[in-house]
């Protein structure tokens, strides 16, 4: 209908889900009471006995008929149209605040309030469209039916409905009431998001049997690990493409989840793409080690051009984009985060045939809180991999200027043993307005300390070499977040981050992440020059990465995956994805997405 199509647009939304959630601000009691009650706002059935202006106001003399006596009404500077809304003589309805000084009553700011709604309790909306306009509004078309219609589930949409139409005057929202807002908010947006997903026919539904190549491996593949290789078997069984995201914590073995997942797709082609040259080099070398059998060629920007038919797993970063790729039935993208949308969809474009598309896996060492985890499962399948192969013995512990001394003895003792140290600064050149020195401002101290200092940060253009160089030859490397994600470094002992209040948990994690690779006792030191930071005390004693991320929601606003603003801007006004985890997997069975 066109009235509902335009009042829609006006309030910016697309259902009548949606027009449920916008919740009263306040109401109106225009029910007749027989005793004054000071301090609030009644209605008043008053008869208007004189009038008279002053400079600064209109004086009202009223009788009220359901208290019986005399009251005084008072509106300050009033607009030229309320003269003439208090004739004398003229019986009304008048609603405002009562105040009573000194024996004599008021009521203050009176507004004259029409028969009709007379013994109701009226809500007040604050929206694009004027209060009147939307009660109207929602009392045509805000129904049970048009809820139910919308799947909204029944007793949620009747708690809802009592919020727009009370029997009794509300103090505040009930906590029925406030969870039912919270389900109807990520109902709404998962299914939003269910309705993004789309279907294509697959170009390969075969699968080969790898269980002699896990057997032949030279360690055994965690619980979890299995768990997602056989949930990635079952996709690639399937006659539609699929679309899954595997998220790893730090360190949880997903390169070998990537290899079986070729393995398994053998001998049809995969393609996986890498961000970094450095880590593009590293899945190639872990594939001829470990999966020996599939013939894989590194394709980089230095990459002699050469024809890829003959290639069972092609490896390569963003250079891909620019090749002239055979047909692949896989589509891997590690780190996929650190790629656009539009990257990750035109590589998969470069390897469709037609109406058939490839089976599409990204993978992330970023872990991302379980509540989210549930949410985007709605238009892609996800695998948490939350364990690791071995467990980590990492100290963190939050330090001051006043520990200096003692981390340099820490660092001489690791440099001693032949360990490496990562020192995380948060500016390449010296600010005015963050207290911290910058690595420029740092370098010559270090550099004149100790031997075998490396230097690297975002705008270098020699980064992936200072890297390696680090990794061979060096013994402290100063950088900036940079390093976050990428090179495999064995010997990293130690990571020191400097101005660790300035990042989020979750990037801390990942700092964290990069020592201790291969067992080693490691050591994260977070440098603040505040006195005390609950945030970072409670990350020094958590060393899973999906329960920092959850962590990470509850100090910052939850973020929005349909426009792919991950953690940053408040998306959701009464849900919260960092307490909410129970009501999410209801509307996740609700929509049937599991």
């Amino acid at each position: 209908m066109k009235e509902i199509q335009e009042k829609f647009f006006k309030l910016r939304i697309n259902s009548f889900c949606e027009l449920a959630l916008l919740a009263p601000k306040h109401y109106e009691d225009y029910r007749l009471h027989s005793v004054l009650t000071p301090g609030s706002k009644m209605l008043l059935d008053v008869t208007v006995r004189s009038s008279r202006k002053t400079s600064s106001a209109f004086q009202l003399d009223l009788f009220v008929h359901n208290i019986g006596h005399s009251l005084r009404g008072v509106l300050f500077r009033p607009k030229p149209y309320m003269l003439h809304q208090f004739p004398v003589d003229k019986r009304l309805y008048l609603y405002g605040q009562v105040e009573c000084k000194a024996g004599q009553c008021s009521i203050m700011m009176p507004k004259v309030v029409s028969e009709a709604n007379i013994g109701t309790i009226t809500p007040v909306y604050k929206t694009a469209l004027r209060s009147d306009v939307m009660r109207r509004f929602i009392s045509r078309y805000l129904t049970l039916d048009t809820l139910l219609q919308e799947g909204l589930p029944r007793d949620t949409a009747q708690t809802l409905l009592e919020l727009h139409f009370p029997k009794k005057l509300p103090d505040e929202l009930t906590s029925e009431q406030v969870q039912a807002l919270k389900y109807t908010e990520l109902f709404i947006y998962m299914k939003k998001l269910q309705e993004k997903k789309v279907t294509f026919p697959a170009l390969s539904s075969s699968v080969s049997d790898i269980s002699h190549w896990l057997e032949s491996l030279p360690f055994r593949l965690t619980a979890q690990q299995r768990n997602t290789v056989d949930e990635i078997r079952r996709d690639l069984q399937k006659d539609v493409a699929a679309r899954r995201m595997i998220v790893g914590d730090v360190g949880s073995g997903k390169t070998i989840v990537i290899l079986a997942s070729a393995m398994l797709n053998a001998p049809n082609r995969s393609v996986l793409m890498a961000p970094t040259t450095i880590l593009a080099q590293q899945l190639y070398n872990e594939a001829k080690k470990l999966a020996p059998s599939l013939k894989s060629v590194l394709v980089t920007n230095k990459s002699k051009k050469e024809p890829l038919e003959r290639y069972d797993l092609i490896i390569g970063t963003h250079a891909l984009l620019y090749r002239e790729l055979p047909k692949a039935s896989l589509v891997m993208v590690d780190e996929q985060h650190r790629f656009g949308t539009a990257q990750r969809s035109m590589l998969a474009k470069l390897v469709e045939k037609g109406e058939k598309k490839p089976h599409f896996l990204q993978f992330s060492a970023t872990p991302i809180p379980r509540t989210q985890a549930m949410i985007e499962s709605a238009h892609i399948d996800v695998s948490l991999i939350t364990g690791t192969p071995f467990k980590k013995d990492i100290t963190s512990r939050v330090i001051h200027k006043e520990h200096f001394k003692e981390l340099i003895e820490h660092i001489e003792h690791e440099k001693e043993k032949g360990n490496q140290i990562l020192i995380i600064y948060p500016l390449v050149e010296e600010s005015e307005t963050i207290e911290y020195q910058s690595i420029e401002e740092a370098r010559s101290w270090w550099e004149k300390r100790f031997e075998n200092v490396y230097v690297t940060h975002g705008k270098d253009k020699e980064k992936e070499e200072v890297l390696l160089k680090f990794r061979d030859k060096g013994s402290i490397l100063l950088a900036t977040t940079v390093v976050e994600v990428g090179i495999s470094l064995p010997r990293l002992s130690t990571v020191v981050i400097v101005g660790a209040e300035r990042l989020g948990l979750s990037t801390l994690h990942q700092l964290r992440g990069r020592v201790s690779r291969t067992g080693l006792k490691g050591y994260c030191f977070l440098y603040t020059n505040k006195k005390s930071s609950k945030r970072l005390e409670e990350f020094c004693k958590t060393t899973s990465g999906f329960d920092i991320a959850q962590m990470d929601l509850r100090y910052r606003n939850s973020g929005d995956l349909l426009g792919g603003k991950n953690q940053s801007g408040k998306q959701f006004v009464w849900a919260d994805l960092a307490e909410d985890e129970d009501i999410v997997k209801r509307v996740k069975e609700d929509l049937r997405l599991s």
